[in-house]
C-alpha cells in the first residue's frame, strides 16, 4: 500500500485548494474559525456551492449525481474543506440517507428522494435514538403499525425520539420504528421515512451547554406514513441502520477537523505567553501536544489504510468503529488543549460572542470565547453515533471473536 499522494491527486488537490479559495464566502470561513452559530441559510448557503460544483455527494456514485471521485479524493476533500475552515455539509441527507437509498432503496425511491437531497428540496434530520435507547439502539421503541383503508396502506407511528439534531430545520426525517414486538429486537425493526409536517408530529428544542439549539426532542402521536416510504424490507430495517452507522462513525473521526484544529492551536500556543515564553515551549503543555500530533499522524495513516481498502473494494468493518474512538479522543483533547491554553480567560461564557453579529472587544485571545463551549459541546463526539465503550465491544467482536 502506497499512502503518498499520485501525480493525478495532488492535481487534484491543487484544484479543490484553487475552489474553496475563489467560491467559500469570507464571512463563512470566519464564523467556523471563530466558532461563530451557523444559521440554516449558511448551511444552504455552502450546499447550494458544492452543488453547483457537483461535489456535494462526493461519496455517491455518478450514476445517482455524485462525482465519482476515488476514496482518496474524497478523503483529499475533506481534508482540505477543514484546513480552509469551510462549514461542514449537514450530513443526514448526503452523507447517511443517500447511501443507504442508494443501496436499499427501490428505484421509484432512488428517483424520488435522491435528486431531492441534492438540490435542497428537502432537509433531513436522523431519528434513532430514543430516552432509554442510545447505545442499545436495537432497543427503540417507536411503533409503526401497518394499516390499510380507503387511502390505501399506511403506517400508523407513535414514539419519541431524541438528540435530533438539527430537526427544527428538518422537513423530513429517517427512522428506526419497531414493527414487530414479538420478534427478537435486531430482527422487528424498519426503516421508514416521515414527512415532519405530518399532523401529529411535534419537536421540541433541547437547549446544549453552549447555550446553542442544536438538538431536539421529536414526538409522533398516531403519524400517518405511506407505506411507500418504508426502506428495504419491514423488520429488516437493521440491516439499513448497521449501513447508515458505518457512515457516520468514520465521518465522527474527523481527520480534517482535527489536522485543522491542530494547526490553530499550534499559532495560539505560539502566541500565549507562560513565564515570559510562549506557551508551546512550557515542558508539559508541548508534550501533550506532541503526543496529540504523534496519535493524529498515526490516525491519518490508519484512515488511509481504511481508503486503500475500500478503493480495492472492501467494505470499513471494525476500523470504522476503531476511527471513531481515537478521532473523538484525539478532538477531545485538541478541544481540552486550547480552553488550557486560554487560561482564565476561557472560564467567562459570553453566549452572545458566538452569534454573528458581536462587536464587543474579545477577553484576551481572539479564540478565548468559544474554547469552553467548543470543550463541553464536543464531549459528545465520543457519546453519538454509538459510545466508544460500545464501539469496543464491537472491536471485540469482529476481530476477536468474544
Amino acid at each position: 500500500m502506497d499512502l503518498n499522494f499520485t501525480p493525478e491527486e495532488q492535481a487534484f488537490r491543487d484544484e479543490v485548494q484553487a475552489f474553496l479559495q475563489d467560491k467559500v464566502p469570507a464571512n463563512l470561513k470566519d464564523k467556523v474559525r471563530k466558532g461563530i452559530h451557523l444559521s440554516k441559510a449558511d448551511h444552504e448557503a455552502w450546499h447550494a456551492i458544492l452543488h453547483d460544483k457537483g461535489w456535494l455527494a462526493n461519496h455517491w456514485p455518478q450514476a445517482y449525481g455524485g462525482p465519482g471521485w476515488t476514496a482518496v479524493q474524497k478523503f483529499i476533500f475533506d481534508n482540505e474543506c477543514a484546513l480552509a475552515y469551510c462549514p461542514r455539509t449537514v450530513p443526514f441527507g448526503v452523507n447517511m440517507l443517500g447511501p443507504v437509498l442508494i443501496k436499499y432503496g427501490n428505484e421509484a425511491q432512488k428517483r424520488y428522494w435522491l435528486p431531492r437531497i441534492l438540490n435542497g428540496a428537502d432537509w433531513w434530520c436522523q431519528g434513532y435514538s430514543e430516552p432509554g435507547s442510545g447505545s442499545d439502539l436495537a432497543s427503540v421503541k417507536t411503533s409503526a403499525i401497518r394499516q390499510r383503508d380507503e387511502t390505501g396502506e399506511h403506517y400508523i407511528v407513535n414514539g419519541q425520539k431524541t438528540w435530533t439534531t438539527l430537526g427544527h430545520h428538518a422537513n423530513m426525517i429517517f427512522c428506526l420504528v419497531r414493527t414487530n414486538r414479538e420478534a427478537k429486537k435486531q430482527e422487528g425493526i424498519s426503516f421508514l421515512l416521515i414527512d415532519m409536517k405530518s399532523p401529529g408530529v411535534e419537536v421540541r428544542p433541547i437547549i446544549t451547554l453552549d447555550g446553542e439549539h442544536e438538538v431536539n426532542e421529536v414526538f409522533f402521536t398516531d403519524v400517518k406514513v405511506p407505506a411507500e416510504n418504508l426502506v428495504g424490507e419491514e423488520n429488516k430495517g437493521w440491516t439499513c441502520a448497521k449501513f447508515l452507522l458505518t457512515y457516520e462513525r468514520t465521518n465522527i473521526a474527523g481527520v480534517g477537523f482535527s489536522v485543522a484544529a491542530l494547526e490553530r492551536l499550534k499559532l495560539v500556543a505560539s502566541r500565549v505567553k507562560k513565564n515570559g515564553q510562549p506557551l508551546a515551549y512550557d515542558p508539559l503543555f508541548a508534550a501533550r501536544l506532541a503526543k496529540v500530533e504523534i496519535d493524529l499522524e498515526n490516525m491519518k495513516t490508519t484512515n488511509l489504510r481504511v481508503i486503500a481498502a475500500v478503493a480495492g473494494g472492501g467494505a470499513p468493518g471494525a476500523e470504522s468503529s476503531m476511527l471513531k474512538i481515537k478521532g473523538t479522543v484525539i478532538r477531545q483533547e485538541l478541544n481540552d488543549l486550547m480552553r488550557r491554553a486560554m487560561g482564565p480567560y476561557a472560564l467567562p461564557f459570553i453566549e452572545a460572542a458566538m452569534q454573528e453579529g458581536y462587536q464587543d472587544a474579545p477577553l484576551g485571545q481572539p479564540e478565548a470565547a468559544s474554547a469552553a463551549a467548543q470543550y463541553f459541546n464536543n464531549r459528545k463526539l465520543s457519546i453519538f453515533g454509538g459510545s466508544n465503550e460500545i464501539q469496543k465491544n464491537i472491536i471485540s467482536k469482529m476481530i476477536l471473536g468474544l
